[in-house]
């Protein structure tokens, strides 16, 4: 052991379940522990994987096996592997890992590539088509694939207020090879990274009552931002819930978050959603061999759900580095914590003890805002406008490329770090995007060390 290990060891430091040593600190500031009781101190390549400190017992025990089924692949039916065939017949991906690499962030192809996994692709159009509302670039044998989709930066030039050029792209998606038919005209067609896992469990467990509070959809407070909840149908119950889950909040909950994810990404049924993703005038699709009804059964679901919902949160580091805190001041300034809030409460009725009355800090309102034209997707999705988008949270953000070897934002993956991002708000985060961009380059870096250390 280390000499630095050894002191640890002496001052009571425990080692991470993982393999990897974190600091339990007592008396740190509170908003180090980004995820409340739900915070690890780790920021090696496993940060995004680790269980709650607390979790023991059956619920451990449960943690693994729904880990085993998130990284295992599922195939196509029928098959001898009893409970993990089904797959397709039209999928994007083979497992929830191919997307969630690490449990972190998808990536999006190299300019003039075909879309991988971690990059889904939302369709709509007022004319109707014969293809679903989750473009699949995949499918078992006997069944055409809807599409190859090839994504193309094209490039454009901004010039911040001290004269620095920055460089943003956008993409252009190309649909090829279409299986079933020619696309409307009208076709809208909206890109999705795939999100980090981490901290979902707590963001589920907020009340319903506290997301209302920070609701201001008229803008009383003349500060510009008007964020509103998007309510959607929750399956389980037959009633309206508020969505916070998704680029456009458009699920209500973990299990329901899971369920869609396993039917539009894999093809694989469930309770929520029985049905094959085969559109009308798919008939080979219609006709292919299923896994079971459902596919995935609800134990099946239940434990990658408790998976999910138990990813713990990587705390946030280096928060005595003067540039860190200055950076701090400047976000605040820049009134970006009227979308990204810093701070909310679990509530006291929730999923699990160890997810109740927490006090985290996931930079986010889970609100809809609109974000202007140039990130503007034109598709509207519940309640959510075509120029809406839920606030992202920015905890774990500044581990994003230990995790996942990349720093690629946004819900198209078109920003190639936060600066980029940044500079593509607009609609309510214009007054932000502007104040940022006026800054010095010296102010600039320290507002980027303040989101790296999240």
């Amino acid at each position: 052991m280390s000499r630095r290990l050894s002191i640890l060891a002496s001052l009571g430091v425990s080692s991470f379940i993982l393999g990897v040593s974190f600091l339990h600190a007592e008396g740190v500031a509170e908003d180090i522990r980004l995820g409340g009781e739900g915070t690890v101190f780790t920021e090696g390549p496993d940060a995004f994987a680790a269980p709650f400190p607390g979790l023991a017992g059956i619920d451990r025990l449960r943690f693994s096996s729904g880990n085993s089924l998130f990284t295992s692949n599922w195939v196509i039916a029928p098959a001898s592997a009893a409970g993990r065939d089904g797959l397709g017949p039209l999928f994007n991906a083979k497992a929830c890992a191919s997307c969630h690499v690490e449990d972190g962030r998808g990536a999006p192809p190299e300019n003039g590539q075909e879309a991988n996994q971690g990059l889904l692709f939302r369709i709509s159009s007022s004319a109707g088509h014969p293809y679903g509302d989750q473009l699949q670039n995949q499918a078992i044998p006997g069944v055409p694939p809807e599409a190859s989709i090839i994504v193309e930066w094209q490039d454009q030039n901004v010039t911040l207020g001290d004269g620095s050029p920055v460089k943003l792209r956008r993409p252009i998606v190309h649909l090829q090879q279409l299986g079933y038919g020619p696309l409307p005209d009208d076709l809208q067609v909206s890109p999705r990274l795939a999100p980090p896992m981490i901290g979902l469990g707590l963001l589920e467990a907020v009340d319903p009552s506290t997301l209302l509070e920070m609701e201001d959809p008229d803008d009383k407070d003349g500060d510009g931002i008007s964020g509103r909840a998007n309510f959607v149908m929750d399956r389980a119950t037959g009633q309206l819930a508020i969505g916070r889950f998704g680029w456009k909040a458009n699920q209500p909950n973990l299990k329901q978050q899971s369920a869609g994810a396993f039917l539009g990404d894999m093809g694989l049924t469930t309770h929520l959603f029985p049905i094959e993703n085969c559109s009308d005038g798919q008939s080979a699709c219609q006709q292919a061999p299923q896994g079971g009804q459902p596919e995935v059964d609800e134990k099946q679901l239940d434990l990658v759900v408790h998976y999910a919902r138990f990813l713990s949160v990587p705390a946030r580091r280096s928060s005595d580095d003067p540039a860190v805190q200055r950076g701090r001041r400047l976000f605040v300034e820049a009134r970006c914590d009227g979308c990204h809030r810093m701070s909310m409460k679990t509530g006291s009725e929730t999923a699990h003890p160890l997810l109740a009355n927490q006090k985290i800090w996931p930079y986010s309102d889970l609100l809809l805002h609109d974000m202007g034209p140039e990130l503007a997707d034109h598709r509207p999705d519940g309640l959510a406008t075509g120029v809406e988008w839920r606030t992202p949270p920015l905890w774990g953000l500044g581990l994003n490329e230990t995790v996942n070897r990349h720093r690629f934002f946004l819900h198209d993956g078109r920003a190639r770090s936060p600066e980029e991002a940044i500079l593509w708000h607009g609609g309510e985060a214009q007054a932000s995007r502007n104040y940022y961009s006026s800054l010095s380059s010296a102010d600039r870096n320290d507002f980027q060390a303040f989101l790296n250390s999240l």
